[in-house]
């Protein structure tokens, strides 16, 4: 894919043009994102006070229990939300899933250890230890280019 910006100080509104030789699913996805006005804020919960949660200070979110969690900077807060329905307000480049029941921050991690046989330890940049299930592993490595 080639990406093009040209400067116009006459141009009063941005504009995007897409030329294509035929409709993709690389094109659609495109369309999608750029189309889509829905804002990528998750509200977290701290006894019975909602907070707006920033993407950038939260490091994992998880599920326990039949509830949902948000480990950020700030403690950990409670979402009214599903797993996946986590997963689908933030930004799929920086928040990966690494099992059924977790999603983490890579911009929030601190390494990976690969020794282990079939999984991938992660730890964050909090001092947090969790663990790549077997599941995701290739779609871990595929993310991470390795």
């Amino acid at each position: 894919m080639q990406i093009e910006i040209k400067i116009d100080e006459s141009c009063n509104e941005p504009r995007i043009i897409i030329v294509t030789n035929r409709m993709t699913n690389e094109v659609n996805a495109i369309l999608q994102k750029l189309s889509s006005e829905q804002p990528t804020t998750l509200v977290g919960f701290q006894q019975d006070i909602a907070e707006i949660l920033e993407p950038t200070d939260i490091y994992r979110i998880f599920a326990l229990d039949g509830k949902v969690f948000a480990d950020t900077t700030h403690g950990e807060y409670t979402l009214r939300l599903r797993l996946y329905e986590a997963e689908q307000k933030l930004d799929a480049h920086t928040f990966v899933r690494i099992s059924n029941s977790e999603i983490i921050n890579l911009k929030n991690v601190k390494g990976f250890d690969l020794s282990f046989t079939g999984t991938i330890c992660v730890t964050l940049s909090n001092g947090a230890v969790t663990y790549v299930s077997r599941r995701y592993v290739a779609k871990i490595k595929q993310v991470l280019g390795i």
